[in-house]
């Protein structure tokens, strides 16, 4: 009864009040599929949540992918000591010594060389695996003898101790290496037996014991000219060193420079 006086815009207007908040869900509804200004707040929402998926999902892989490749056969150090961390963990000269623990180093190269073996890799990998190998190879000929060790540092700085124009302390110096050289010679032609030698090779492993110790503090030192210098004797003595060992009587003597 009560109600049926109560006037009708009265009525109206309570019965827009108590939908309003349907009609203020469908309005949004209606705005998310028209596009209109709250179109983004609402979109938003499903590409955060999709990118989340993406980073939890996708993205993993190729990122434990491209981790596990860095330290694989393919990849490539900036010098041969990088290759010896465990016997070289200072580095070449300046920061490191110029003396190297051969022992130490054929370890560490056997085990490199075990885990770097073709036969392990599979057949994608094999390639990069022969390629990493011959690298590990190099560098330990490389870094176990004093002499190439020595070439391989100055050749880092830009120093070619091949170079025909180099000098071993200037002309005076070059004509005494050169005298002592050709005097080395004559006594290896001279000699009669192998035994006749044996003075020779002990004052020939004096000569490279000498330039090796002065080659490393210069090259400790950044000291490249004195490094270049007794490098170029240290191989004058090395090519002596290895006629000697090839000497047979008779037969004449060779000695490469």
């Amino acid at each position: 009864m009560r109600s049926s006086m109560i006037p009708r815009s009265l009525m109206r207007s309570c019965r827009t009040a108590s939908t309003r908040p349907a009609i203020v869900r469908h309005t949004a509804l209606v705005c998310q599929i028209c596009h209109q200004q709250s179109t983004p707040l609402f979109q938003a929402a499903p590409t955060i949540s999709s990118r989340r998926y993406a980073s939890s999902s996708t993205n993993p892989l190729p990122s434990n992918s491209t981790d596990q490749k860095t330290p694989s056969v393919a990849s490539t150090p900036p010098t041969h000591y990088d290759l010896f961390p465990l016997t070289l963990p200072r580095g070449p000269p300046p920061s490191g010594p110029f003396h190297v623990d051969v022992r130490a180093l054929r370890n560490e190269f056997l085990r490199l060389q075990a885990s770097a073996h073709p036969d392990l890799h599979s057949a994608s990998n094999k390639a990069r695996a022969e390629a990493t190998s011959a690298l590990i190879n190099e560098a330990y000929k490389t870094l176990q003898s004093p002499l190439l060790r020595a070439q391989y540092l100055l050749g880092l700085q830009g120093v070619d101790v091949h170079d025909e124009t180099g000098k071993t302390g200037g002309e005076a110096g070059d004509n005494e290496l050169l005298m002592e050289v050709m005097e080395t010679r004559e006594e290896m032609e001279e000699a009669e037996e192998e035994g006749d030698l044996d003075g020779l090779k002990i004052r020939n492993e004096e000569r490279i014991a000498k330039c090796e110790d002065v080659v490393g503090k210069a090259l400790e030192t950044g000291d490249l000219e004195t490094a270049r210098t007794e490098t170029v004797r240290l191989r004058y003595w090395v090519n002596v060193r290895e006629s000697l060992h090839a000497w047979e009587k008779g037969k004449p003597v060779v000695m490469v420079h």
